[in-house]
């Protein structure tokens, strides 16, 4: 997934001064060094300027922290009912074609079938699109929310260990859809902005049925985008009506 506004927020944080959160002081979770030794080779340093660069998968910072597994996981519950009544709908659909190709069936009640498929197709896909919809407003509400309390850390991280960029990993940003072809696992901070994160957010972690495996901030988050619509029968039916 990638939302419209991390660009922007992004943007917004970075442009707030070191002095601004020289003010905040100890209200800032604190937060771990940067990953790495003196004695690592000098991965972070890119250009010839020497500037420190460093790397953040913002959407799975977002997913992956307490909060957002916690708000992620409400809203795919409280999603499901109307994904339960769009998959009733499809089931619905495709049983109609079913009796369209049954033996016996007459070329009257043929023309009426496929009259009531297309009819129940286009009011579902419309459902489906305004579901769609629906389901990323409230997506994006939850983690604007989040960003919008979790970029100042980010600004801080990096002004504290002393980068001079931040670059954000999500996947849709990955090359050939964006500039980043690689970085190595010595740039990322997403892990320690999460954990401060969930720090200040005082959010405990999710608690899940015992054998669950809980997810990894270095590969996927645990945190995941709500399933929040059943994909319509598109094909039109195969057979057509029967003439005039």
């Amino acid at each position: 997934m990638k939302f419209k506004f991390l660009c922007s927020l992004i943007a917004a944080a970075a442009l707030m001064s070191s002095a601004a959160f020289a003010q905040a002081g100890g209200s800032s979770a604190a937060l771990p060094s940067a990953p790495g030794t003196a004695s690592d080779p000098p991965a972070a340093v890119a250009g010839t300027g020497g500037v420190k660069i460093g790397a953040i998968n913002v959407e799975q910072a977002i997913f992956g922290s307490n909060e957002g597994q916690r708000d992620f996981e409400a809203l795919s519950k409280k999603l499901q009912p109307k994904q339960d009544e769009l998959k009733k709908q499809n089931d619905d659909i495709e049983a109609l074609k079913k009796q369209l190709t049954a033996a016996g069936t007459t070329d009257e009640a043929k023309g009426n079938l496929t009259r009531q498929v297309e009819t129940k197709q286009k009011s579902l896909e419309r459902q489906v699109q305004e579901a769609q919809e629906d389901a990323r407003g409230q997506e994006n509400e939850i983690a604007q929310r989040i960003l919008q309390k979790m970029a100042p850390l980010i600004v801080k991280y990096a002004s504290d260990n002393g980068f001079g960029m931040i670059i954000d990993t999500s996947t849709n940003n990955q090359w050939p859809n964006g500039p980043v072809l690689w970085h190595g696992p010595a740039l990322d901070i997403t892990k320690p902005v999460v954990d401060a994160y969930n720090t200040q957010s005082g959010v405990p972690a999710p608690t899940r049925p015992a054998g669950t495996p809980s997810g990894s901030l270095g590969t996927k988050p645990s945190g995941s985008r709500p399933a929040t619509t059943t994909k319509p029968a598109t094909t039109a039916p195969s057979t057509t009506p029967p003439p005039k």
